[in-house]
């Protein structure tokens, strides 16, 4: 495997909370990875030490053999030109209009040509199923599923080497959620590109993952190609795949 990322032995605690005990995780170039996991058990703060806006306690995070942990400044900047990310609930800016919103990395915020990013914007736009009519209307004007797409569209956009997802389908029905999954599947095929989700919804899991890993208590406790999710020999695994109450992950029973 070549991997693009390695993660080794990374740590985190929150006060007296330890989130991440140690977790080791490497991607492949060209891999889509599925992060899977309850809530609490460390997904969305692994991928913030990745993405630079946690910086852990200690290990290491390696992007292409270059040290990521601990980078500030243009040296972090630089890291995060290389990734786009579809963060969980879109998070577009309600005072911009949808062009600007998925140019604006590309711009750096600054507005750049206005035309070149506006017919930018329509071109990626159409890549994720909308039409150009939509880059003029304000995120308040979009449906849910519109502004996933519209989210996907600005993650895209820059052609970034890795792309992250935070639950990309959180509050979707299952149709449009199955729309999206296959945009997902599509773009980062056609770009190429090194994809790293974090998602509860299985059905995602299943369309997008290559290969997936399960993290529990700030560990990664189990990972392996998506075709052996159904048997993976791990009780915790098996549990959080089929939805059980019982199991060795305890849940607190109502009433």
């Amino acid at each position: 495997m070549t991997e693009r990322l390695k993660i080794s032995g990374l740590r985190k605690a929150f006060g007296s909370k330890q989130v991440l005990d140690g977790v080791d995780l490497a991607v492949a170039r060209g891999e889509s990875l599925v992060i899977i996991g309850g809530s609490g058990s460390g997904k969305s703060v692994t991928l913030k030490c990745v993405l630079g806006l946690i910086q852990p306690d200690s290990g290491s995070i390696l992007l292409d053999g270059q040290e990521l942990a601990g980078l500030k400044g243009r040296a972090l900047e630089e890291a995060r030109a290389r990734f786009g990310m579809l963060f969980q609930g879109g998070a577009l800016f309600d005072s911009l209009p949808v062009w600007r919103n998925i140019t604006f990395a590309l711009s750096r915020g600054r507005g750049g040509d206005a035309k070149r990013m506006h017919a930018r914007a329509v071109e990626v736009l159409a890549e994720v199923g909308l039409e150009a009519r939509v880059a003029d209307l304000r995120p308040s004007e979009l449906s849910g599923g519109m502004m996933k797409r519209v989210a996907l569209a600005r993650a895209i956009a820059a052609r970034p080497e890795i792309l992250f997802f935070d639950e990309p389908t959180t509050g979707l029905d299952p149709i449009r959620a199955d729309v999206i999954n296959d945009l997902i599947r599509r773009q980062v095929s056609a770009l190429g590109a090194t994809a790293i989700t974090i998602t509860h919804d299985m059905a995602s899991v299943r369309k997008i993952a290559d290969r997936v890993a399960m993290i529990q208590d700030g560990r990664i406790i189990w990972q392996g190609p998506v075709e052996r999710l159904d048997s993976s020999g791990n009780a915790y695994v098996d549990q959080f795949v089929h939805g059980r109450a019982e199991g060795p992950v305890h849940v607190m029973r109502a009433g």
